[in-house]
């Protein structure tokens, strides 16, 4: 699998870099922070399935991944939720269903609690910003993927695969590939993307979230504690959470089937 090119949108002089699939109502997928990260490699499947189904699938890469621009600066939440309301500006988006998973699901919070008029629905997988860095630190897919990072050979493809061990229960479900296309990015990503991505702890306010939320957690996440889980369902007041057995931090790729009903049932009926 390599990345085709697809649109771009500018903001204060950088591109952000996207793809869009169909025609109708607006869901923006938004990806995680592993190195080699983009919305195709982990949404193209499922983004697929929604357009079909009449959904206008945007699937954003952001600022620092893949064929965006990668700045030699801190990759704060403002600086990289610029760049998807820059996606929904030049697509002419005015509010829309946003999905994420990992820090792409703290990135879809943090917009619906700063630019709540942007917003319908939630869709969060395993979405980071719910605990303190150090819980995250502690996850064992975490410090795999810091050892890939930081390592004294740096970023390699054996690296790689060892991280997506722990990213799923099966790694056969990964499609073919997918770590050879990921690390092939992550060749082009400056080390301070991922040294500077901060990731507010929002669980104080995810009762300030008001837009209908599905929440969807793997009980054998070891990179975000599945106790995020029963944090999501207490905190947003309209939120329905699903937690699936075998199952890693990619529900979209793991539960694959189970993800896409899942998800055309909330955007239909709510």
């Amino acid at each position: 699998m390599s990345l085709p090119e697809g649109h771009y949108a500018t903001v204060d002089g950088l591109r952000v870099h996207f793809h869009s699939l169909g025609d109708g109502p607006a869901v923006v997928f938004l990806h995680g922070s592993g190195p080699g990260a983009s919305g195709y490699s982990n949404f193209i499947g499922n983004a697929e399935v929604l357009a079909a189904a009449g959904f206008r699938c945007v699937l954003v890469d952001n600022l620092g991944y893949g064929r965006s621009d990668k700045p030699d600066r801190d990759y704060g939440m403002d600086f990289i939720a610029a760049g998807t309301l820059a996606v929904l500006d030049a697509c002419g988006i005015d509010r829309a269903t946003l999905v994420g998973n990992s820090h792409g699901g703290a990135q879809a919070m943090w917009l619906a609690l700063n630019h709540p008029q942007r917003v319908e629905r939630l869709v969060l997988m395993a979405p980071g910003g719910l605990e303190d860095r150090d819980t995250y630190m502690s996850m064992r897919g975490i410090r795999s993927m810091m050892r890939c990072i930081y390592g004294p050979e740096g970023i390699t493809l054996a690296g790689m695969k060892k991280v997506f061990e722990k990213q799923v229960v099966d790694p056969a479900c990964v499609p073919e590939g997918v770590i050879e296309a990921r690390y092939a990015l992550a060749m082009t990503q400056p080390t301070r993307v991922f040294r500077t991505l901060a990731v507010p702890n929002l669980a104080e306010r995810l009762p300030d979230i008001h837009v209908p939320t599905l929440g969807l957690w793997g009980a054998d996440d070891l990179f975000c504690p599945v106790s995020g889980a029963e944090r999501l369902a207490r905190g947003i007041p309209n939120c329905r959470v699903t937690t699936f057995s075998q199952c890693g931090h990619w529900v979209m790729v793991e539960k694959r089937q189970d993800f896409d009903r899942l998800l055309l049932d909330f955007l239909t009926h709510g």
